[in-house]
């Protein structure tokens, strides 16, 4: 049988798979010179690179090899000679890197200006300009332009620039430097040191290049530190071009041992194979079931990482004999017989790294070269030998060795020699000699990182290290230099898993037997025990509790149960409640996180306190801490968001040493914040607050220059203080005014602004002076026009503009085609007939064109191959919107309010891709049905006041994926086609359509969690089926009039909502005395109801509506219902068990019974 995989290494000049390097010249001007050498020298290091060659240019165009070979090249090199604007293949060529480029940031172009100068290529000018002349005669107007827009952009970028001087030789060596740096930056998963790995990739690649029956499932079996992960990845960076779809599933046996964590493999699969960001499915079963109906039929690579011998693939991802045959599954793990659940797993146990291949692999993190120094190669020889050809070990012996002297280097070799070769664990021993030099500091910093902090930003523990004296900008920088911990791009913490298991295993070795006496504490379990036995001691530093599903009885902590934790810096509490006097407790916390906790403590201590976070907790303004918080000297960073109880800004103006302040959507917060002192300050958030101002000393905010956010949206502030242009640190300035009218006057801002919101109300600033502007969000409604300078800003990726409705449209909007870095745009309430330059923002991703009266078309929008949103709204006038086949990655549209909007052409070529797609008031869309049928991959639809093509309902039956349908106020429904093929819908709502009258069998749609027939008002038949939908949490009928009976209910055991309201023809309602989890009953309004049943057994509901069920006369089990706290009750109800009840609730709802008996007509009391 043929190989499913193609071959690795394509001919040259034959573009198959992914190219890495897409090098473009003038044959006759370069060919055998300069392109060769640099060639040359991109092969030898392994970079795949696509040489175009005279040959495959036939005709006017480009050869179906090159459209494709650009496209799938990460980096671009066009060799601009003096002659190379004369080749019209080569300005194709240009023009289409140059249109990949702003599609995809992720491009890199390296031109290089070869005997030429660039001003020459970006106004053609010289030997450029008279090869323009000669395509203007030969070619139209439209394509001349773009090679002019080309040349433009290349002439602008960072390149070389060759002359007669320069030495061919460096600068080649300079590009491939560059070339290297790039494409290590852009592999779709990264690998440290690929030293020697080749072979071993290819050892695997063969194994999966067998016939597809025996080839599907690969083994990669080993002890820790062996690389068997690094080889994974480098296996799936070769290949993964060759599959359709593909996934990386890491720390698979970590996942798994957290709650939920098969599903969170599920969702991370099905997020990567369908292409879906952060997909959900709400539990196991229905993940394998979408495994099984959507990822199955994809030829797929996934590599499940380090599982162990408990691993159940079909308990996770279904059946294995379900995926494609030309699909290919690789495992790591350290326990082979976890292989054994694959009969026809192929295994690789990849062999401990040769002698000459561990030398070269320590010497360059030992040196930083591939060979040590003659004077250290017998030494580095001996290292090489302890370290056992562990690609780990070696990195980080390595690492700790490199340029420390020769004494230390013979001190750790004769440690290392002292390691008896049989230790059990050789990976963790070889290590910890790196642990073991580390200084006190850098040793609590990295087990710190070890038990809690991985995957952590950097900013929370960096200040509580700081306030310990821990010195982290030195003890992190450590950690980095010796390969223990890395820096993600976004400042999160990262950690091999065996130097993780190294640092857990340190702090376990504190007290084999007993937690309460080691220094960390990051198991629930373990500090529950801990409080429960009394125990505890100086020796626990860092506690971590999150209590979210834990017991009631459990969430309640007293300042007594930390009596003995003296030692404490670090205290995190989740869902729980802390009360007691701290005064005298905890005299070296440093970082106190409280998160969603409904008691705080009365008093804490803050000598040593450095991070305050109280996370939406019930802190009030007379707080007895707010005085201890002001004596706290050392204190970083306040985080209160969302304190609801909050009224006035607390002072922390003595607090000097504050960097972080975040007082974000706590809304009763009033009054001015004292920032003068605060000369650290980085941070300030108070969005949605009612802060009026920001006092500082002499009004100059040129004094706080370490600020680089301010968030002052939605506040009551009318100006910022003066000097705002001097804070050269400032990075973001968010402003919006709270309601119209509102203004808050803008000074001069500084330079260095990265990102801007601003309303036209608070005046317009000179953004042409921002000249590190990338995203812009303007709210307009008081001045006649956009200005105009905003559209000259070129470094733009963020643009909104938002023109208010009182105002009336904006009547002008000068061309955004100069806007090419946009990824997001917004425009509302303009009244211009065509957007101008839309189809030159190739790098759009989120687009949003609302309340347009004028538009009349979208022209350019099948240019905008990234967008993933579109909402386009309220345009009266929009008959079509352009063909949408081309947006392949576009996943949410929205058309909503355009009633002369009669097509969406080419939606269904993008059936799979599409997962939300409302349809709102498009009285006139045709053919609506016919579209449904296209929608493969939908997951959520709405339509809202739609007609379906004279039929009484749309074709629901392809939308086999569907989660959410809701059809609203459509008085032309009148049933529901192909609703029992919804088997994984969650929610159902028919909100007011009024003509339908019958609804199908429900019984097959198991996970239905929300019912919503509200207006209905034609329903006659109960909706059958529902009874034994367990799922079901909330069904919702108000005002379904025509309907005179439900079926027995008592089989919904997750019901949480029954409202029936205005149910007026309903005679009786079943087994409602059942509904164990019922929260809400509301029956208000049904005059037919006359029996209830025995409402004792719900012991969870807290709201009772009867308010007008003038035929109901007994209401029975209503004194049992403790937990009941809103009751609405008919005046005439006779309730036989009224004095019980009140006798029972006391002066709380029992006072509410008796208002609502009070007015008796007949002037009597109820019996």
């Amino acid at each position: 049988m043929e190989s499913v995989l193609a071959s690795s290494a394509p001919p040259s000049g034959l573009p198959a798979g992914e190219y890495e390097v897409f090098l473009s010249f003038r044959g006759p001007d370069v060919r055998n010179t300069f392109a060769d050498h640099l060639y040359t020298s991109l092969s030898r290091a392994k970079i795949r690179t696509f040489r175009d060659e005279e040959e495959l240019r036939k005709g006017d165009g480009i050869a179906p090899s090159l459209i494709r070979a650009i496209p799938e090249s990460k980096i671009y090199i066009p060799i601009l000679t003096k002659q190379y604007a004369s080749s019209k293949w080569c300005l194709q060529e240009l023009a289409q890197m140059v249109e990949c480029w702003n599609q995809n940031k992720g491009h890199l172009i390296l031109p290089i200006f070869y005997f030429v100068d660039p001003r020459d290529v970006r106004h053609q000018h010289g030997p450029y300009q008279e090869a323009f002349q000669q395509h203007t005669q030969k070619h139209s107007p439209e394509t001349v332009g773009k090679w002019k827009e080309a040349l433009q952009e290349i002439g602008q970028m960072k390149g070389w620039h060759v002359t007669e001087s320069d030495s061919q030789g460096a600068l080649i060596e300079q590009i491939l430097s560059e070339v290297e740096l790039h494409l290590k930056s852009i592999y779709t998963l990264v690998t440290d040191e690929l030293v020697g790995i080749d072979s071993r990739v290819e050892e695997v690649v063969t194994l999966l290049n067998l016939p597809s029956s025996k080839g599907k499932v690969i083994g990669i079996y080993g002890m820790g530190g062996l690389g068997k992960t690094t080889l994974s990845k480098a296996v799936y960076n070769k290949i993964y071009t060759q599959f359709d779809r593909c996934c990386f599933l890491d720390n698979v046996r970590e996942t798994l041992t957290k709650s939920e964590g098969a599903l969170c493999l599920q969702n991370k699969l099905i997020s990567c194979i369908l292409k879906k960001d952060n997909y959900q499915v709400s539990n196991v079963s229905e993940g394998i079931n979408m495994i099984k109906e959507r990822v199955c039929k994809h030829k797929v690579l996934v590599v499940i990482d380090d599982i162990d011998d408990k691993f159940e693939f079909d308990m996770i991802l279904g059946n294995l004999g379900d995926f494609s045959l030309d699909s290919r599954f690789i495992f790591t793990t350290r326990y082979k017989r976890a292989l054994d659940f694959f009969p026809e797993c192929k295994l690789y146990e990849p062999e401990e790294m040769s002698h000459p291949l561990s030398l070269q692999l320590f010497s360059k993190h030992a040196f930083g070269m591939d060979n040590p120094p003659e004077k250290d190669a017998s030494i580095s020889e001996e290292f090489v030998k302890v370290a056992a050809g562990l690609p780990l070990a070696l990195k980080v012996i390595g690492s700790l060795l490199f340029r420390r002297e020769r004494k230390f280097w013979e001190e750790k070799l004769m440690e290392l020699q002292g390691i008896p070769s049989t230790t059990e664990n050789k990976v963790q021993e070889r290590l910890k000699i790196s642990y073991n030099e580390l200084t006190h500091n850098e040793k609590q910093i990295f087990l710190d990182i070890a038990c809690f902090f991985i995957g952590s930003h950097i900013d929370l523990p960096y200040y509580m290290w700081s306030g310990c004296d821990f010195y982290p900008e030195s003890g992190i920088d450590t950690l980095i230099h010796r390969s223990l911990i890395k820096l993600d791009g976004g400042n999160h913490f990262w950690m091999h898993d065996h130097i993780k298991d190294l640092g857990r295993a340190i702090v376990k070795e504190e007290d084999i037997h007993h937690p309460y006496n080691r220094s960390r504490i990051w198991s629930i379990d373990d500090a529950l025990n801990m409080f429960r036995n009394g125990r505890g001691s100086e020796q626990v530093e860092v506690l971590r509790l999150d209590m979210n599903s834990r017991d009631v009885h459990e969430k309640l902590l007293k300042s007594k149960d930390f009596k003995n934790l003296s030692g404490l810096r670090y205290l995190e509490v989740g869902y729980g409640s802390v009360i007691g006097d701290f005064s005298q407790v905890l005299p070296n916390l440093c970082c106190l996180r409280l998160l969603h906790c409904e008691s705080i403590p009365t008093d804490i201590y803050t000598k040593k306190l450095t991070v305050l976070d109280l996370e939406e907790c019930d802190v009030k303004d007379n707080w007895k801490g707010w005085n201890r918080i002001k004596a706290a000297a050392k204190l970083k960073a306040v985080n209160l968001p969302r304190c609801s109880q909050l009224t006035r800004a607390p002072d922390l103006s003595p607090c000097a040493s504050l960097e972080l302040i975040n007082f974000e959507e706590s809304g009763r917060m009033e009054g001015q914040l004292h920032i003068g002192n605060f000369k650290n300050l980085k941070t300030l958030r108070l969005r949605w607050t009612k802060i009026t101002g920001l006092i500082i000393r002499g009004n100059d905010m040129g004094k706080l220059q370490r600020l680089e956010e301010m968030d002052l949206r939605f506040t009551l502030m009318t100006e910022l203080p003066a000097g705002m242009d001097n804070i050269s640190s400032l990075k973001i300035l968010l402003l919006e005014s709270r309601y119209r009218g509102h203004q808050i006057e803008i000074p001069r801002l500084p330079r260095s602004l990265k990102r801007l919101t601003i309303s036209s109300s608070n005046g317009v600033p000179n953004l042409l002076e921002l000249t590190s502007l990338e995203s812009l969000s303007y709210l307009s409604g008081s001045i006649p026009s956009i200005p105009r300078h905003i559209f000259a800003v070129l470094s733009f990726d963020e643009l909104n503009l938002i023109y208010e409705k009182y105002s009336g449209p904006l009547s002008e909007l000068p061309s955004i085609a100069n806007l090419r870095n946009l990824t997001q745009l917004t425009l509302m309430h303009i009244g211009v007939v065509e957007i101008r330059g839309l189809g030159e923002l190739r790098a759009l991703k989120t687009m949003e064109i609302s309340n347009f009266p004028n538009l009349k078309n979208l022209k350019g929008l099948e240019n905008l191959l990234l967008l993933t949103t579109m909402s386009v709204g309220s345009c009266t006038v929009l008959q079509r919107l352009p063909s949408l086949a081309n947006l392949m990655k576009l996943k949410d549209l929205e058309v909503c309010q355009c009633p002369n909007l009669v097509q969406i052409q080419g939606i269904g070529e993008i059936g799979e891709s599409l997962s939300r797609l409302t349809i709102n008031s498009c009285y006139r869309l045709a053919n609506l049905d016919g579209l449904l049928q296209l929608l493969g991959g939908l997951e959520d639809l709405t339509l809202n006041q739609q007609s379906f093509g004279g039929k009484p309902s749309p074709d629901l039956s392809g939308l086999i994926n569907l989660k959410r349908l809701s059809i609203l106020y459509s008085p032309h429904l009148t049933e529901l086609t192909g609703l029992e093929r919804l088997v994984s819908l969650e929610l159902l709502s028919l909100e007011g359509c009024t003509s339908i009258r019958h609804l199908p069998d429900m019984s097959g749609l198991s996970n239905l969690k929300t019912l919503d027939l509200t207006y209905c008002e034609s329903l006659i038949d109960p909706p059958t089926g529902i009874e034994g939908l367990e799922s079901l949490q909330q069904l919702l009928m108000p005002n379904c009039r025509s309907i005179t009976r439900l079926l027995n209910l008592s089989g919904l055991k997750s019901l949480e909502t029954l409202d029936l309201n205005s149910c007026i023809a309903l005679t009786e309602v079943k087994g409602v005395e059942g509904l164990a989890s019922l929260t809400s009953l509301r029956m208000c309004g049904c005059t037919s109801i006359k029996e209830l049943g025995n409402l004792s057994g719900l012991k969870k509901l807290k709201q009772l509506d009867i308010e007008g069920c003038t035929k109901l006369t007994k209401v029975n089990g209503l004194e049992e219902l403790d937990g009941l706290q809103i009751l609405d009750m008919e005046k005439r109800m006779r309730v036989k068990y009224l004095a019980k009840s009140a006798a029972r609730y006391g002066k709380g709802l029992a006072s509410r019974f008796i208002l609502g008996f009070a007015g008796a007509a007949d002037g009597s009391s109820p019996t």
